[in-house]
């Protein structure tokens, strides 16, 4: 071998074996804000991603998904995925400005959340829950309006259930009572619930499932989870606040689907990228999600499709409207 074959060859295989190393071995820290809701699953799907991906240091921050939106917008807080129990909130509050896209990929539940030591536990229908409920010796709990979907979907079937039940009030009385047992995300209650502060709460049936608690499924036309109530659930409204000072926001029913994104700006995008194919893949992180009781709804359509990287666009389609 000529010497100036040895010096080239000398120079290129360092060269190529640190273009391989830096396509096969993710490192670095992975920032994950997500819905309350989804922590058990995620934190399961990051512990299936750590075992290929051992390198990657994953910081998961669990918070209502209005306020982990606002820690973005508005305390600039660094983020690579954003993941919502609600897919409206990263339209509303993140699209244009902080990200450009959103995959819709799993749906949920509202449901009433008890355990054994709950007062009229036994008692307990889906014909009766309202009065039982309202019973001045009971307690329930429901999380805040402006920081969490599980809150603003709460007021939400509230009115769907004045209306199916046929219940004049029924909403407005609700929402005055147990004002003291309201929380910035819906598993802040799980504690109040499970020391027995709390006799039921206004919770995800998926959570209820993870957690092994007793819950009330309630009709279609209330629990905001059938997509053939779609234009029924669109009759309710909430208003909320928005994602600046005095700014409202007026949110329609509709069946509940979660949305994921990764920040335009995320500052581990291979790590992000690699973390969401995997998270969003039939055989990987959905079929812990199903475990979990969080149905996958992939494909469905995405905003902004386009702008969907192409690795990841075989888990949504264009929306048609």
């Amino acid at each position: 071998m000529s010497r100036l074959l040895t010096i080239v060859l000398a120079g290129l295989i360092p060269f190529l074996l640190s273009g391989q190393d830096k396509g096969n071995k993710l490192s670095g820290e992975l920032i994950i804000f997500h819905a309350g809701s989804l922590s058990v699953p995620m934190k399961e799907i990051a512990a299936a991603f750590n075992k290929v991906n051992p390198h990657v240091k994953i910081l998961m921050e669990s918070a209502g998904s209005v306020a982990s939106a606002r820690k973005i917008t508005d305390l600039h807080k660094p983020c690579d995925i954003m993941a919502s129990a609600d897919y409206v909130v990263i339209d509303n509050m993140l699209i244009p400005e902080h990200a450009d896209w959103n995959i819709r990929f799993a749906s949920n539940e509202l449901s009433i959340v008890y355990t054994g030591k709950s007062r009229y536990a036994s008692q307990l229908s889906s014909n009766n829950w309202f009065d039982i409920l309202m019973k001045d010796d009971v307690a329930f709990g429901r999380a805040d309006p402006n920081s969490d979907p599980c809150g603003y979907r709460t007021v939400m079937a509230l009115k769907l259930a004045e209306s199916h039940y046929k219940k004049p009030g029924l909403a407005s009385r609700f929402l005055k009572k147990d004002l003291n047992y309201m929380r910035p995300k819906e598993v802040d209650l799980l504690a109040l619930l499970e020391s027995g502060s709390l006799d039921y709460i206004f919770l995800y049936r998926s959570v209820a499932i993870q957690h092994k608690l007793k819950y009330l499924s309630l009709p279609d036309q209330v629990n905001l989870k059938n997509p053939a109530f779609a234009q029924q659930y669109s009759a309710v409204s909430v208003e909320i606040n928005g994602d600046k000072p005095g700014k409202k926001v007026t949110l329609k029913g509709e069946p509940m689907i979660y949305g994921v994104t990764m920040l335009r700006d995320a500052p581990n995008k291979p790590a992000a990228m690699a973390f969401l194919r995997f998270m969003l893949a039939k055989d990987q992180g959905m079929k812990i999600m199903e475990k979990n009781g969080q149905p996958s709804v992939i494909p469905m359509p995405a905003t902004n499709y386009h702008k969907i990287p192409g690795e990841l666009k075989q888990y949504a389609h264009p929306d048609k409207k």
